[in-house]
């Protein structure tokens, strides 16, 4: 197992490099920089600024220097803890992001705790009792869950919402307790707001495990060891639940990899839709203003999030399941 997690370790190192280099180029895509962004703003204000100071701003940052020097500037300030300041904000970065960064982690691991705690009991009935009425439910439901994009049911939630209760959906903190220090009154704030968001994000994700999950448990329940076990006279939860639940769970483990990166792409619009303080809408702010050091930060970041998720799902999958950490698959 040991020889396993050092191996996922340097490839996630690797790869983690790699993002960092695809993150930074992609934002540089778009012609120009934060200067010709700026330039652009203040004219159609109808104000102008002075050449001079235009090419001073720009040899301040660097935004002249070659893309690899620039590259290598900002990934070695990185690797020392500073991600370099934002051009728009004129603050460091890491100021910025962090709390943001640790309401989307937050916000996204509670969804995919919703996911699995709803998904893996009704994917196990909906297979266990094939063709009922509650297999049928779980199937409409699910097709339904797939069907509706995040940010429309999010739209539809927010309105029914204020029509029938009178309030608004919006936001993870009360006033009072949006800049308070964490504590039980600060947490119990945050739950009584972020369940709408929650409610959102996992609506999908849970749709899609049940079907996974429904899946590979059927397969499994048709095989001859399942028989085996019933004909010695198991009990039928024991059957299911010893063998084939822990089999079908392997498909549904490695899933992990991508329901992360899923969460967070999804979580960018749905939190610029529900006004929430996470790192969406500052990504989406700092794109279009080609704020390069805070957009290629909260990229980074996301990227690192979503490895750590595939390296979760991999620990996870070897120790379900032996061949894997044993190089047998």
């Amino acid at each position: 197992m040991l020889g396993f997690l050092v191996r996922r370790l340097i490839a996630m190192v690797l790869t983690i490099w790699a993002v960092s280099f695809v993150a930074f180029a992609i934002i540089q895509l778009p012609p120009g920089d934060y200067l010709t962004s700026y330039v652009a703003q203040l004219s159609a204000a109808g104000d102008r600024i002075d050449p001079q100071t235009i090419e001073a701003l720009r040899e301040r940052y660097g935004l002249g220097d070659p893309f690899i020097v620039q590259y290598f500037k900002w990934i070695s300030g990185i690797v020392q803890g500073d991600f370099g300041d934002s051009f728009e904000w004129s603050a460091p970065v890491s100021e910025l992001i962090w709390g943001r960064m640790g309401n989307s982690v937050l916000l996204e691991g509670l969804a995919v705790l919703v996911m699995w705690l709803v998904a893996l009991p009704i994917g196990i009935y909906a297979a266990v009792r094939k063709y009922s009425l509650g297999d049928y439910l779980a199937t409409v439901g699910g097709f339904i869950g797939l069907a509706i994009p995040n940010f429309l049911f999010a739209l539809v939630l927010m309105y029914l919402w204020y029509v029938y209760f009178g309030q608004t959906l919006g936001g993870l903190y009360s006033p009072e307790m949006a800049n308070s220090p964490w504590s039980i009154a600060k947490l119990l704030d945050f739950l009584s707001r972020a369940w709408a968001p929650i409610l959102v994000l996992a609506t999908a994700g849970t749709a899609q495990l049940i079907r996974v999950m429904r899946a590979n448990l059927l397969d499994e329940l048709s095989k001859p060891y399942v028989v085996t076990a019933r004909s010695k006279g198991l009990p039928e939860w024991r059957v299911v639940l010893k063998y084939p639940v822990r089999v079908a769970l392997n498909p549904l483990v490695s899933t992990i990899g991508w329901l992360l990166p899923t969460l967070v792409s999804s979580s960018v619009v749905v939190s610029a839709v529900m006004n929430l303080p996470t790192a969406g809408p500052l990504l989406l702010r700092s794109l279009t203003t080609q704020d390069m050091y805070l957009a290629g930060a909260i990229i980074l970041l996301l990227g690192i999030l979503t490895i750590l998720g595939t390296l979760i799902s991999d620990l996870i999958l070897a120790w379900i399941d032996p061949r894997i950490r044993h190089g047998g698959m």
